[in-house]
């Protein structure tokens, strides 16, 4: 997969970004590059960065609540309503009662085939980014990336 031209005619190159040298400047920038070129995948199954990550964090759980769903993905539960609205709308959850009161968000049928697409178009786009990646730095990029928030 080619990379895509983020830069125009009036975009500095990075030799010329003052901040480029700025390790959280830098992280931002990148993560804003790859959240935009995943976005553009998921796109082409009609599924949102974040509808996506709740499918591939439910797929073959039957035990995560809506909050437990927002706490890991670190969504509000008011922003939690619509996704799940959204992904109900087009049969790819279900709910279904774990106790007396706790509701579970699980795949229908049709969620666990989406969910085998989303899969595939990220384990592509992740393989993709970390040939990006110096292969003598790709073992230290994930555990250097989950310092930084866990």
């Amino acid at each position: 997969m080619a990379r895509p031209q983020n830069r125009n005619q009036n975009t500095p190159a990075v030799s010329d970004d003052p901040l480029a040298h700025l390790p959280g400047y830098a992280l931002r920038r990148a993560a804003n590059a790859m959240m935009a070129e995943l976005g553009g995948l998921l796109d082409s199954i009609d599924l949102r960065i974040s509808e996506a990550s709740i499918l591939l964090l439910i797929d073959g759980r039957d035990d995560m609540t809506s909050s437990a769903i927002g706490s890991v993905l670190d969504i509000r539960s008011a922003n939690m309503v619509p996704l799940l609205n959204r992904l109900s709308s087009a049969g790819l959850i279900d709910k279904v009662r774990i106790d007396g009161k706790s509701m579970a968000i699980v795949l229908s049928d049709k969620g666990r085939e989406k969910a085998a697409e989303v899969r595939a178009v990220t384990d592509k786009f992740e393989s993709d980014l970390l040939r990006r990646i110096p292969a003598a730095h790709r073992p230290h990029l994930v555990p250097a990336l989950n310092a930084l928030w866990r």
